[in-house]
């Protein structure tokens, strides 16, 4: 072995050992990021099966949901992000652009980009006081129950031989 190759292999074992040394100083570990616990009971799956594999699984339910029409509520990312939802100085949710959002402690690390919230609400929806976004409103129901009465008989007149 020639000289210079032994330098070489001493200055990198002496590398190596000043970064041990380092490591043992900070706990031996690397830092890792500590997300806020949800707000429920439990979670979809275990807490290491979700970190391992929520992205497949989030891939998954987006195939089955929009290219299939298979809707699995217990899986929505609407229900994630409001389980896991975190809360900010004045009370209120925090939304992705924040540090501290659920999501972002994590990928913010791993230096994972994610476009879930380009398209999809980062904190909880609230829902109106007083109103069921989801029912329909009289005015709605009497504009249907007008347009079948005049769709009605030109469709059977269509179907006439």
């Amino acid at each position: 072995m020639t000289r210079a190759l032994r330098k070489l292999l001493a200055a990198g074992l002496a590398l190596a050992a000043a970064s041990a040394a380092r490591a043992e100083d900070a706990g031996g570990r690397t830092p890792s990021p500590h997300p806020a616990k949800g707000q429920g009971e439990h979670c979809v799956a275990d807490t290491d099966f979700m970190r391992r594999n929520h992205m497949l699984m989030m891939l998954d339910h987006r195939k089955e949901a929009v290219h299939e029409g298979i809707r699995a509520p217990q899986y929505s990312l609407a229900g994630c992000v409001s389980c896991h939802s975190v809360k900010g100085a004045d009370g209120k949710a925090v939304s992705f652009a924040s540090p501290d959002h659920f999501c972002r402690s994590c990928h913010g690390y791993a230096a994972v980009k994610i476009d879930c919230f380009e398209c999809h609400a980062s904190k909880p929806e609230t829902p109106q006081k007083g109103a069921d976004a989801s029912a329909p409103r009289d005015e709605d129901a009497a504009s249907l129950a007008a347009f079948l009465r005049e769709a009605k008989p030109s469709a059977e007149q269509g179907n006439r031989p």
